[in-house]
């Protein structure tokens, strides 16, 4: 099990995967991809206007010599071609550029690509947090709004498969609500309640699985032990499932901005995983992206 997310780069080295990074004029995108192809993690495949990107690339100290750049005019057809890429199976990771979350991911689901695959796409976050003995994994900050049960199953299995890879063979997996009581008037802590009995049952496999839990109790043993919580999950979580997007985002942005914590993100759920970070995400946050994005794959 890794303990930093460093270690992801030597996890994801030398596999030579081709990423496709759409709208990829941006300094910092670049920066990150550069490091990337510096620590021989991916053979990038830029997509955007090509002088712009030089510009950029300039900006960021960037040499593209040996880059493979593939003109588009705008943003729209820079996604097209960029999920084309990955659709036709000449990249093997696709990456988010300089354009919102929701205009790479309507192109992705565009059906005559073909990468659906019939489960949730949800954003799954890994977070290196000082003075936390652990990596905690975070799903979903950036994609499913509202999700209904069977889409908080989908997050599970999607988030189990990331905690797999670095490591974690059987997560402990934390539902999440405002109370860690069942309150009927709380649709999450019924959610919570009703997945921890079917993983009970075995109808949800490869993860320990309990809930509801304030966040308190989901990640200290001493505010669980207070309040009385007897679980194995109880100030033991590996992986955090919020609610909604609102708990989800602020969540992860309190990790950045208040906690100082490093992270790395992902979007699972199509037929290949695909690199997403927020625009005011560091480059070194994009280049572990890029890395646990690279390993999964």
């Amino acid at each position: 099990m890794i303990k930093h997310l460093r270690e992801l780069l030597e996890l994801s080295r030398g596999k030579g995967k081709k990423l496709a990074v759409a709208v990829a004029q941006d300094s910092v995108v670049l920066k990150a991809v550069a490091e990337a192809v510096k620590e021989d993690i991916v053979v990038p495949i830029l997509v955007g206007d090509e002088r712009l990107i030089k510009e950029e690339a300039e900006k960021a100290g960037v040499d593209l010599k040996g880059y493979e750049i593939v003109h588009a005019e705008g943003i729209e057809e820079a996604a097209n071609k960029a999920v084309e890429l990955a659709a036709k199976g000449e990249a093997d990771l696709l990456m988010k550029g300089k354009l919102q979350t929701a205009q790479i991911m309507r192109t992705v689901l565009k059906e005559e690509y073909g990468l659906r695959t019939g489960r949730t796409m949800c954003m799954v976050s890994v977070f290196e947090i000082p003075d936390f003995p652990r990596l905690l994994i975070l799903t979903d900050a950036g994609m499913t709004l509202y999700p209904d049960l069977k889409q908080k199953i989908d997050l599970i299995e999607n988030a189990v498969m990331v905690a797999r890879v670095i490591g974690i063979e059987t997560p402990k997996v934390g539902l999440v609500s405002a109370v860690e009581t069942v309150n009927p008037k709380l649709q999450a802590t019924v959610d919570a309640a009703l997945i921890a009995k079917m993983a009970d049952r075995k109808q949800i496999k490869g993860a320990i699985i309990d809930g509801p839990f304030a966040l308190d109790n989901v990640v200290s043993k001493e505010a669980a032990e207070h309040k009385g919580i007897v679980s194995p999950v109880a100030g033991e979580a590996d992986i955090i499932v919020t609610p909604n997007i609102d708990a989800g985002n602020v969540l992860y942005k309190a990790l950045i901005f208040l906690a100082k914590a490093k992270s790395a993100s992902t979007i699972m759920g199509a037929k290949i995983p695909i690199v997403l970070t927020s625009r005011a995400d560091s480059d070194e946050t994009k280049l572990y992206s890029i890395a646990l994005t690279a390993a999964l794959s």
